[in-house]
């Protein structure tokens, strides 16, 4: 069965389009191709833009150490946290090290041993009562207060909590080598 339609275009000339049921199969099967290939495209799609829309998700809260571990120390205690970071297809975990205090009042804080001048690791001299940064000779206090050196402010101090006997802090990241604390995560 062959069904002609005359259609005239824009020249004025008669076109002759034929359709047949071969040429009409034909279609219904590219427009279904189409559809199939449409539907099967948006969880491939919402695969690949996922890391686009996804929120990358904070860090939470790490455990320190027990409260009693840090009860009678007298200067600050090194300790390595371990924590978190998902962004987006990706989850990577982090080891940081911090520096317990006890304050005068019997408060925790607890302090990156990140330098804030160009991300070195400072460490606690024991026979000097300061923290030394190994790479440029920044000094710090053992409430981490700057004392000497290129770094343009003091340690950065993290937030603590205490929670079911254990002493836990959100770790931070700050930029490196400006006046003021400004977080990047």
């Amino acid at each position: 069965m062959e069904q002609r339609i005359e259609t005239q275009n824009i020249e004025g000339r008669k076109d002759v389009i034929v359709i047949n049921r071969r040429s009409f199969f034909g279609g219904l099967m590219a427009v279904g191709s189409l559809g199939m290939g449409a539907l099967l495209s948006v969880p491939v799609l919402r695969y690949v833009l996922y890391p686009l829309y996804a929120k990358a998700s904070g860090m939470g809260w790490s455990d320190v150490g027990p409260v009693s571990e840090f009860a009678s120390s007298t200067e600050p205690v090194r300790k390595t946290i371990t924590f978190a970071q998902r962004d987006g297809w990706r989850e990577v975990v982090s080891a940081q090290s911090v520096y317990v205090n006890r304050t005068g009042d019997g408060t925790f804080e607890v302090i990156s041993a990140i330098c804030p001048h160009l991300g070195c690791s400072v460490s606690w001299q024991k026979g000097q009562d300061e923290f030394v940064c190994p790479c440029h000779g920044g000094r710090f206090a053992p409430d981490g207060k700057h004392l000497a050196g290129p770094p343009p402010r003091g340690m950065d101090q993290l937030p603590t909590r205490v929670s079911n006997g254990k002493l836990q802090v959100h770790f931070e990241f700050f930029r490196s080598n400006v006046p003021n604390q400004e977080k990047l995560s």
